[in-house]
Parts: structure tokens; C-alpha cells; sequence
């Protein structure tokens, strides 16, 4: 059987690139960030891509760069808003399963102190209440396989997450 990749999904703040680092060196997998992806391909942080043009042109172009990868491999954490494609989320659930990083509004709260500067793409009207109120249902949709992080370290995380992992 060919390795596969594990694509995390979630909020931001739900831990996909640190869990995906870790998970990447346990699992003997590249690891790729695909903001970071966005972010060199545009030559521009993902706050100033929306400054310049506005949150659609942000989802536009994260589709795009998922579009264009081939991760056969990889523990890929995504944007947060990488479930408003899903033409992209298709493409990669052919690489793998999508393991959705559930994480709850209060925790998220607790962990987020950046929310206007740190380049979530959204309606100007929106609060964070209402991005996760939208994105949640998104995330259950695509996902594969739900870690509830809640309460959990990152090692309890990905003990969870390996353990779905060999179940699925």
C-alpha cells in the first residue's frame, strides 16, 4: 500500500501546524503548512493579501494553492478557510484521510489574542462567533476522522489522532 497524507483542518488556533509538525516527525512524513504555501506564492503575509484585495481574493487563491499540490506523503495543515473550496478539499482527500482538529469557541478564545490581525478570511461584519458557528459545520462535513482536542496536550492529541488513524 503507497504511504498516504493526513490533511488537519480547523480553526485557527486548533494546533494543526504544531500537531502537524510533531505528527509529521512521528509518522516519518513531510510536513507542509499550506498558508505558508500561499504566503510565498504571493510574496505577501495572508493579512496583507487581504488588505490589498479582500477575503474572497484570499479564498480564491488558497483554492488555487491546493489545487496545484501533490502531497502523496505529507501531514498538510491547512488555513482555516480551506473548506470554503471544494474543488481543493477534493483534491486533497485524494491524498488521504481529512482529520478535523475540533477544538471549542472558548478555548479558541483563550488561545487567539491576534483575531483582526492575523489574517483569517472573512466578512468584514463577521466575529469570530459567527466564523466558527460557519466553519464548524464545515469542518464535520469534510472530515474523515474528529480529534476533540478540548482538555488534551499535544501529546494526549496525537495519541488520539494515530489511534483513529490505524481505525480508519
Amino acid at each position: 500500500m503507497k504511504p498516504k497524507s493526513i490533511i488537519l483542518i480547523g480553526m485557527p488556533g486548533a494546533g494543526k501546524s504544531t500537531i502537524g509538525v510533531v505528527l509529521a516527525k512521528e509518522l516519518a512524513k513531510d510536513f507542509i503548512d499550506t498558508d505558508v504555501l500561499i504566503q510565498v506564492r504571493e510574496k505577501q503575509t495572508l493579512q496583507e493579501i487581504m488588505d490589498a484585495s479582500d477575503y474572497l481574493n484570499l479564498r480564491r487563491i488558497e483554492e488555487e494553492v491546493l489545487l496545484e499540490t501533490d502531497l502523496p506523503n505529507h501531514v498538510i495543515a491547512t488555513g482555516g478557510s480551506a473548506v470554503y473550496g471544494d474543488a481543493g478539499m477534493q483534491h486533497l482527500k485524494t491524498y488521504g484521510p481529512v482529520v478535523f482538529l475540533s477544538v471549542s469557541l472558548d478555548e479558541l478564545r483563550r488561545r487567539i489574542h491576534n483575531y483582526e490581525s492575523r489574517g483569517i478570511a472573512r466578512r468584514p461584519d463577521q466575529s469570530f462567533d459567527d466564523v466558527f458557528a460557519e466553519r464548524n459545520r464545515l469542518y464535520r462535513e469534510y472530515a474523515d476522522i474528529v480529534v476533540e482536542c478540548d482538555g488534551l496536550n499535544q501529546a494526549q492529541v496525537i495519541e488520539s489522532l494515530c489511534r483513529q488513524l490505524a481505525a480508519f
